[in-house]
């Protein structure tokens, strides 16, 4: 490479930091900014599969890294209004079968934290937090780009930069000139995500979960820190408008309060928990599908060019987004160009297949009607008793793929 890139990557959740590794052992200077004052914690618990198993193992010391950092939770277990479970349906057992229930779950914060610590480190990585970028001029003759920060700091050229702020990437909408929601297609689903003080599942490693009516759909699970990770879900396309509008509104807690009051089981005690978590945090479930994935010098990864929506894929193809993208420009010697065109032509097949839908996803985890639910409930306590649900994990998982599907180019790295 004639002369070291300098690249500005936007967004440190896993997408951005993953980016800045693979640059930085692409031969560039990485500038990582994020406009929260820290890495964000918490969250919902993320798969890596696939793909992504295969970048996290090219990654030195990321997989004992993750494997330290585990959910623990062993299996998922639908229960009645009193509590009782209608069975109980656990994990594989093995890394490799990309099932139902993943083997290699962890919460979005601890991996963020996992992906910042290997590269905040780094000589050719630096951070910056509280900040966001405010414009972005491309200057085609001398194809650098200028960036103003919303900080005020002073402008700097950059030859690339890179949108890696999810979904609702504002910096998707400078990069591109297009609206914040512009190629943003919802799936009808929110989700909220906590962390309670009072663990629901006494200490039991296997995940509880309760649907209501209305395509409502809560869940209590197993923290190794104590207390336990709630998650509370709607579904339809009434219950999305609400909530974005909720959302505008500044008022998402309460309206996730609203929606789960005597809802059944433990709704009250989680909607009391809620009022008061740390790190409560909700979004709408979306897929973005952009007409482009670059601009010029301008380029998008992970949610912020393809959200998959409830797919199970987000974390997975957003490492094998930002392990494409370095190794193309590796592989180009600095072509930037060249090797957004590349980049380009190598994710829209994986792109494609990933953002597919499997059709049984909604109607397993948030059934509409009372009816629905009961069927639901009666067909996972047949599967859990009957012993079945193996062969089922292994039927319907194949929807999740085996990394051998989705083979990766190998690139010459830096060290």
């Amino acid at each position: 490479m004639a002369a070291r890139l300098r690249v500005l990557v936007v967004g440190a959740s896993i997408a951005g930091p993953a980016t800045a590794y693979w640059l930085a052992r692409a031969g560039a200077e990485v500038t990582v900014i994020e406009r929260f004052p820290g890495i964000r914690k918490g969250g919902q618990a993320v798969d890596i599969r696939g793909c992504g198993l295969t970048v996290m193992r090219r990654m030195p010391g990321m997989e004992d890294l993750v494997r330290a950092k585990p959910t623990g939770e062993e299996g998922l277990s639908f229960v009645r209004n009193d509590g009782r479970p209608y069975g109980i349906i656990r994990a594989t057992g093995n890394p490799d079968q990309q099932a139902l229930l993943s083997e290699l779950e962890i919460f979005r914060g601890d991996l963020s934290t996992i992906l910042h610590d290997l590269t905040n480190r780094h000589e050719s990585i630096r951070y910056k937090f509280n900040e966001q970028v405010l414009s972005i001029k491309q200057h085609a003759t001398a194809g650098l780009l200028e960036v103003a920060f919303a900080s005020g700091r002073q402008n700097a050229p950059f030859d690339l930069v890179v949108a890696a702020d999810g979904a609702t990437s504002r910096t998707r909408a400078i990069g591109l000139e297009c609206g914040v929601r512009d190629h943003i297609h919802s799936t009808d689903t929110w989700a909220a995500y906590f962390s309670t003080k009072k663990n629901y599942t006494n200490g039991d490693k296997v995940s509880l979960g309760y649907s209501a009516p209305g395509g409502r759909f809560m869940n209590a699970g197993y923290k190794p820190s104590g207390g336990s990770h709630a998650m509370m879900m709607g579904r339809g396309t009434a219950s999305a408008n609400a909530f974005r509008q909720a959302a505008e509104q500044g008022r998402t807690r309460e309206f996730v309060a609203e929606q789960y009051s005597n809802a059944g089981w433990i709704s009250n005690d989680l909607v009391e928990e809620l009022k008061t978590a740390d790190d409560f945090y909700a979004s709408e479930i979306v897929q973005v599908k952009v007409p482009t994935l670059h601009k010029g010098r301008f380029v998008l990864v992970g949610d912020a060019g393809y959200a998959v929506g409830p797919t199970g894929f987000g974390t997975s193809i957003a490492l094998a987004g930002a392990y494409v993208l370095a190794g193309e420009i590796k592989k180009h010697s600095g072509d930037v160009d060249a090797a957004l065109e590349a980049y380009e032509r190598q994710m829209r097949p994986l792109i494609k297949d990933m953002q597919k839908i499997p059709p049984f996803v909604g109607s397993i985890a948030a059934p509409q009607s009372a009816w629905a639910i009961w069927v639901r409930n009666q067909l996972f306590a047949f599967v859990a008793w009957s012993g079945v649900a193996e062969f089922l994990q292994r039927f319907l998982g194949g929807a999740f793929k085996n990394s051998k599907e989705f083979p990766l180019p190998e690139y010459e790295w830096d060290e």
